[in-house]
């Protein structure tokens, strides 16, 4: 068993249909789509969508109100370039700019939006952290 993973994540969203125009508009296709619930394969793991309440409901907390803001999912990307057009195709797709992208402190280049239900991405160029052919990363050894 390898304890250090993340197969899957799954964000709570008020309207799945909402949320699905959202990430399709982004450029996400649906991977496999049940009821209540839409799955994106990305990069060795899954993304879903799932219906706030469901949510809950699944979790075995009927009651409980699920909220957002406390985490931040990122895309990393290789250039400022590829930053900037990915924080600006989210914004004309109906994300809420919360930050633009701009150099920041640890030397790299970074912006944050929030999708439709308020779930945080930000977008990141990390010189520090070159990305695999496939788009993902893989931290560096070492220092």
């Amino acid at each position: 068993m390898t304890p250090q993973r993340v197969t899957l994540i799954t964000l709570g969203v008020d309207d799945l249909g909402k949320s699905r125009s959202f990430y399709g508009a982004l450029g996400w296709e649906p991977t496999r789509e049940q009821e209540g619930v839409i799955f994106y394969q990305i990069n060795g793991l899954v993304l879903g969508l799932f219906g706030r309440t469901a949510l809950a409901e699944d979790q075995g907390r009927p009651d409980a109100t699920l909220e957002t803001g406390a985490i931040t999912l990122a895309q990393n990307f290789a250039s400022v370039d590829e930053v900037d057009a990915a924080f600006a195709m989210a914004v004309s797709a109906g994300a809420t700019a919360l930050k633009k992208p701009q150099q920041v402190s640890w030397g790299g280049y970074s912006g944050y939006w929030a999708d439709p239900d308020g779930h945080v991405w930000e977008v990141a160029m990390n010189p520090y952290w070159p990305l695999n052919d496939d788009g993902s990363l893989t931290l560096p050894t070492g220092d």
